[in-house]
């Protein structure tokens, strides 16, 4: 039995966690962890899904004892302002947050040289194929195609352009000889002159409850190419996240993504 610990519990990965977990024979949620002054503090995790579990929520972080792994899809900050005892405890890390900036990345690379960790920008099965298959695809179409990322997510989302829109953007510019930080463009407005071939650009749309579609267009000549993830529920991120925890069982160090879990290298 795997023992599970979540962050930020009464959000919306929170509960989409705590249920897919209640449905693991494999796996028993031992924690849950929720901000200072939330509401639902003391109140039985479980509830959240209107199934009681016998876990309390809290902010203690000695509730963490005995978890084999953490889950986290909070923020930047909160992801990192543990990490120095999930370190020191030996939890394992399973990572869904976006939006860190280099210095925060390097944080995590630093703590995985105790613990196990599985860092990715999209926990989905379907994303990491996507990856894997655009990898392919942009090695072919490196020339007379322009390439475009396009992404949309709910309205509550911080970061833009998404993790996973630029992994989608790292994925083709590695693919093409590229270096996505001097090839980007990240918006257009106004007179921009011709379409600079060597670019890649990404266009945001952020409204209502959408879970998370993505797509890369390649626009030739007289044909395009779409290669496109469309995600309809949570649930593809938290069972990809249970994947990574299954993963990092019996591993002490280490910095994984979700295609090494896949088995994808």
């Amino acid at each position: 039995m795997i023992n599970i610990a979540i962050a930020g519990s009464s959000g919306r990965m929170g509960r989409t966690l705590i249920e897919v977990i209640s449905q693991a024979p494999d796996m028993r949620l031992c924690a849950a962890l929720d901000r200072a002054g939330s509401p639902f503090l003391g109140k039985d995790a479980g509830e959240l899904i209107g199934a009681a579990c016998g876990t309390p929520i809290t902010d203690n972080l000695e509730a963490l004892d005995g978890a084999h792994a953490l889950i986290d899809f909070t923020r930047p900050e909160g992801t990192l302002a543990h990490l120095a005892y999930y370190r020191a405890k030996k939890i394992n890390l399973v990572i869904g947050t976006t939006g860190f900036t280099p210095e925060q990345k390097q944080t995590i690379v630093e703590a995985s040289r105790d613990i196990g960790s599985v860092f990715a920008p999209n926990m989905s099965v379907g994303v990491n194929i996507v990856f894997k298959l655009l990898e392919q695809a942009a090695q072919v179409l490196n020339d007379g195609y322009d390439i475009e990322i396009i992404e949309a997510h709910h309205r509550h989302k911080v970061d833009a352009p998404s993790g996973t829109a630029l992994r989608l953007g790292e994925v083709v510019a590695a693919a093409t000889g590229r270096n996505l930080a001097d090839c980007a463009i990240y918006g257009r407005e106004g007179v921009t002159g011709e379409r600079n071939p060597a670019t890649i650009g990404f266009s945001t749309i952020r409204g209502g409850d959408i879970v998370g579609d993505h797509t890369v267009l390649f626009a030739g000549i007289g044909e395009r190419i779409e290669i496109s993830h469309k995600a309809s529920s949570r649930a593809t991120f938290a069972m990809g996240a249970l994947r990574a925890a299954r993963f990092l069982a019996g591993k002490s160090s280490g910095l994984y993504d979700m295609q090494d879990v896949l088995s994808l290298r």
